[in-house]
């Protein structure tokens, strides 16, 4: 079979990355300009994959800096027309084109209400990127497959650059420093024992806690999207309320664990659901199913998890007569108001 772009983009992900690190000072200069002390909120603004890694951006702000993070409902901007009272607040917009209308909006409602505003984006010539008083360049390059991958890597990796200076943490810039020769491991990693349960599924959940929900609805989006295969990503402590019902034979459950507070739980859920004889394949932990690099780092695994997964599902599309790069009724920009 011959590769596809979405296999060569996933491939330069360590790359872009090892870009963003080295890129720290300027994201430094940014972070020292914000007065992070002074802010009373945090609210991240993006669609799709770029929500995604809002997702897992919320869980580090509220974590390393105990900010409260909303998430941007842009509609409210633009349907209903409503500014919002985001004084001394922090913005962030994740975007990868900066072309959507919704973004646009936002962002320049957020900037004229006085908030700080920050944009990370792969295009830095457009729109969201001119509305916003600051810019983190995600610098991944042009995407020729409509699915996102290496800027979905990228824009979480600039998002936990940022919460890095914003709170002198040095252990997370440490994690970081680590990440692109942990991407370039992942790379290794072969998660197609999932193929044969995904072949056969009507749906998927994908389930993770805390810091790897963002990539968890990340996944499901690329199941839905690439396999045309119905999924959805959920934080595992919601598997085990209402959702868990619709759990069979039928509707695999793929697993993250982070090697952090989270851990015991998703263990325990992993347990109930085995004994249950739920197809469930887990990556980490020492229970885990799917192969996964040793050492694990917890504030930087969602972001390595999803390398193996992307390959898996690109390969599954390939092995099953799709075309990875176009899904049907998409384009690559998705413009929304």
């Amino acid at each position: 079979m011959t590769t596809s772009a979405m296999a060569s983009e996933i491939g330069g992900s360590a790359d872009v990355v090892a870009k963003i690190v080295r890129n720290r000072s300027a994201t430094r200069e940014i972070a020292q300009r914000i007065e992070i002390g002074s802010v009373p909120l945090c609210v991240v603004c993006g669609r799709g994959s770029s929500g995604h890694a809002g997702v897992y951006l919320r869980y580090l702000i509220e974590t390393r800096l105990r900010l409260p993070v909303s998430t941007s409902a842009p509609s409210v901007i633009t349907a209903f027309r409503t500014p919002l009272m985001l004084r001394h607040a922090l913005f962030i917009v994740i975007s990868q084109s900066g072309r959507s209308p919704d973004l646009i909006a936002a962002t320049r409602s957020a900037r004229a209400a006085g908030a700080r505003t920050i944009a990370i984006v792969n295009a830095t010539s457009s729109p969201v990127a001119d509305e916003a008083e600051f810019v983190i360049p995600i610098e991944a390059g042009q995407e020729h497959s409509v699915p996102a991958t290496k800027t979905v890597i990228g824009s979480m990796a600039a998002g936990a650059g940022l919460v890095a200076e914003l709170a002198d943490d040095d252990a997370l810039r440490s994690a970081l420093d680590g990440l692109p020769e942990r991407l370039y491991r992942a790379m290794t990693l072969d998660w197609s024992k999932i193929a044969d349960d995904l072949t056969k599924a009507s749906a998927v959940f994908v389930a993770a806690r805390g810091l790897g929900l963002g990539s968890a609805r990340e996944i499901a989006l690329k199941l839905s999207e690439v396999l045309r295969l119905p999924s959805i990503g959920l934080s595992a402590a919601e598997l085990q309320h209402g959702p868990r019902a619709a759990l069979s034979w039928r509707t695999p459950v793929v697993m993250m664990r982070l090697m952090d507070e989270t851990a015991a739980s998703v263990d325990a859920l992993t347990e109930e659901l085995r004994e249950q004889k739920v197809a469930l394949h887990l990556c980490g932990g020492p229970h885990g199913s799917l192969p996964w690099l040793a050492e694990d780092d917890p504030a930087t695994d969602p972001i390595t998890m999803l390398v193996p997964a992307y390959r898996m599902i690109e390969h599954i599309a390939r092995a099953s007569g799709y075309d990875p790069d176009r899904p049907p009724r998409l384009s690559k920009i998705t413009e929304t108001f």
